[in-house]
């Protein structure tokens, strides 16, 4: 008899280690915004001290990207060009990181100076897109610009965590990649029914959109006015895409052809895309670079 209590109790212990690591594994605390804010804020003093070249080097991701006007690799641009001069400030606005950790990205204005003359600065947003390496750091995975005039109002911020429920405990932080090119496509292919109607549909209710030479617009109803009014048509191909692995945020970039009124100019776009509530994919932000011709 003394055995078996024995036994019993060893296999109650047992479960109960297991049921405590299981519980511990699927509600670890969700990570923090302020990490991605604190190593774009860490970018910009490299730059500051070290220049644009060599900070860039320094975050890039074995895979990053910038375009030069095309998707270029980071080490590829900056380790073949000379010490790239002027002064280059930003402030992160517009952050989000995933639950897990390994997906985030920041968006905000950025002043470039060529020279110390007041009438000598470019004016612009920037994003970046940011994910973790083997040893949980941030490098940076994708980054790229607009320039518009001088702005007229201050970026409201949009600074949020991410929600607890949406952890997971998955290892592979990028399987979903195939999910999001569909989702990405899907979009095009609504682009070439409706522009405004694509956005109705597919624009989050807080999304950002950025277009050359315009200031950052806010939500559905803007970005749709825009639009119509700028007579914008968009034909788009995705070219690549990844996801979080607690699959609640997610990019994709391509290259798109834009007809505005009668100019047609062609373009590289990058979308952030956040999981709903109801497991829906929006586009959180989308960026359209211009490819001088």
């Amino acid at each position: 008899m003394k055995k078996l209590l024995l036994a019993a109790g060893i296999l109650l212990t047992y479960n109960g280690l297991v049921q405590a690591q299981t519980t511990s594994a699927t509600s670890a605390a969700p990570a923090e915004v302020k990490t991605v804010i604190a190593a774009e804020n860490a970018f910009e003093k490299l730059i500051a001290r070290k220049g644009i070249k060599e900070g860039f080097l320094a975050v890039a991701d074995p895979e990053g990207i910038v375009f030069k006007p095309n998707a270029v690799k980071i080490s590829e641009f900056y380790g073949t060009i000379a010490k790239q001069p002027g002064l280059l400030t930003w402030q992160p606005k517009f952050a989000r990181i995933s639950a897990s950790g390994d997906l985030a990205f920041t968006a905000g204005p950025y002043i470039y100076q060529n020279s110390k003359k007041d009438d000598d600065k470019i004016y612009g947003e920037y994003v970046s897109i940011w994910r973790s390496d083997a040893q949980g750091k941030l490098k940076l995975l994708i980054d790229l610009g607009i320039q518009h005039p001088e702005p007229t109002k201050e970026t409201i911020d949009d600074v949020k965590d991410p929600e607890a429920v949406k952890a997971s405990a998955s290892k592979d932080p990028f399987k979903g990649k195939n999910i999001i090119l569909a989702t990405d496509k899907q979009f095009n292919d609504a682009l070439l029914k409706s522009t405004a109607g694509a956005y109705k549909e597919f624009l989050s209710p807080e999304g950002r959109y950025y277009f050359p030479g315009f200031e950052p617009m806010t939500g559905q109803d803007q970005v749709m006015r825009f639009v119509q009014n700028q007579a914008i048509y968009i034909t788009a191909a995705s070219v690549n895409a990844g996801r979080s692995a607690s699959s609640d945020l997610a990019y994709s970039y391509g290259t798109a052809r834009i007809k505005k009124g009668n100019i047609v100019s062609n373009f590289n776009y990058v979308r952030v895309w956040e999981m709903d509530k109801g497991h829906k994919w929006n586009i959180l932000l989308e960026i359209f670079s211009a490819v001088e011709n």
